[in-house]
């Protein structure tokens, strides 16, 4: 019998490997797609597995930030430094912030949703921790996280576990990991579209921050890493990487609000559709077809009259 050559295995394993590792990442892809203004959901799959999420975490981190600064009456123009603990694990600044930095609140926000910064992201964390109460003497950035882990709670984000204010999971083996699923997700973010400040900032391109450095005012700008921005009329949100979590994105578009006359006058309703995509391989092919599919089935949600049925909905 003639042994097949190791040239022969190799041309007819390649095919064989694509195939096993494709449905390997296709069985991670879990989306949901639902409506802004009722919390309808219009697609879904998987929505409700346990992930990895990466940086779209940080809708929570801003979200915990803004509450408190709503909450409390603070001033986003308020500036707080960036010391060494920021930087921890060797993580960078795509922003370029360097220990001893400082820098406003709005803008370490503007970093942490646009350019993904996990040391503004740790600044924020640290700062707001050691202001909000901690009665279980937690250090400022577990008490941080602990705020996240309340705000899922109170948003029924029942398959969620924060573990860090950035969404790093490059965990030791054995330790648990930080997950979340899409519909948790969305949960979120629909909270996250209350906040007028959220809803502008992840709508920006690109920003210009100022970085304060020995006294001397350092102008950056930062670009948003959502590169659907401005496409279908997408106007946010946030996207998400980690060798664990894949691509992840979520994705929200706005149509002009309808029109419609009765008897009683003229109703006016918002139209928003939103995506999360967890698990993805390429999230921007991904993201823009579940979108433009979310539309196709709102558009015959609406023309049944908006029904809400039991379970349908957020």
């Amino acid at each position: 019998m003639k042994l097949l050559g190791p040239k022969f295995l190799r041309v007819w394993l390649a095919p064989v490997l694509a195939a096993l590792f494709a449905s390997s990442a296709q069985a991670q892809l879990s989306y949901l797609a639902f409506d802004n203004q009722t919390g309808h959901i219009l697609d879904a799959k998987e929505r409700n597995t346990r992930l990895q999420v990466g940086s779209l975490v940080k809708i929570a981190t801003a979200m915990v930030v803004l509450d408190w600064v709503h909450l409390r009456g603070k001033d986003l123009a308020q500036k707080i430094s960036v010391d060494s603990s920021a930087f921890a694990n060797g993580i960078t600044s795509p922003a370029g912030l360097q220990p001893g930095d400082s820098a406003s609140l709005r803008d370490l926000l503007y970093c942490a949703l646009l350019s993904s910064d996990n040391v503004a992201a740790n600044a924020l964390a640290k700062y707001v921790g050691s202001q909000v109460p901690n009665p279980n003497n937690l250090d400022p950035v577990g008490n941080f996280v602990s705020q996240m882990n309340a705000l899922a709670r109170s948003l029924q984000m029942r398959r969620t576990l924060f573990l860090n204010p950035t969404g790093h999971d490059n965990m030791p083996r054995g330790q648990a990991l930080p997950h979340s699923t899409a519909e948790d997700i969305a949960r979120l973010v629909r909270h996250a579209y209350n906040d007028a400040a959220f809803k502008f900032y992840v709508a920006q391109k690109t920003r210009t921050i100022h970085i304060y450095r020995d006294g001397e005012d350092l102008p950056v700008q930062i670009r948003n890493t959502n590169e659907l921005l401005g496409r279908d009329l997408i106007d946010g949100v946030k996207t998400g990487s980690t060798r664990r979590a894949g691509q992840c994105l979520v994705l929200s578009a706005e149509r002009s609000p309808e029109s419609r006359r009765e008897a009683d006058g003229v109703k006016v309703t918002p139209r928003r559709v939103t995506v999360v995509l967890l698990g993805s391989t390429d999230r921007a092919r991904d993201g823009i077809q579940l979108l433009r599919r979310a539309w196709s089935f709102y558009d015959a949600w609406a023309a049944e009259g908006r029904p809400m049925n039991k379970g349908s909905h957020l």
